[in-house]
């Protein structure tokens, strides 16, 4: 899939996120990136199989007194 000289890391890599961005939607909050992986802002990805990694840093709501 990626056509740089350097080749991105694979989907598998654990650093698939250092891929490089193709598109952007801040309305939607995600990022596709080379190896086509969606990287979202709550730092959530899904790969391209359909496999859906769920974020791993903290949301708003994470802690939050009900």
């Amino acid at each position: 899939m990626c056509q740089h000289k350097t080749p991105c890391p694979s989907t598998d890599a654990s650093d698939r996120e250092a891929a490089r961005a193709v598109a952007r939607d801040d309305v939607l909050g995600y990022t596709l990136l080379c190896n086509g992986v969606l990287l979202f802002d709550d730092t959530g990805e899904l790969l391209p199989d359909g496999k859906i990694i769920p974020p791993r840093r903290p949301t708003a709501l994470t802690g939050a007194a009900a």
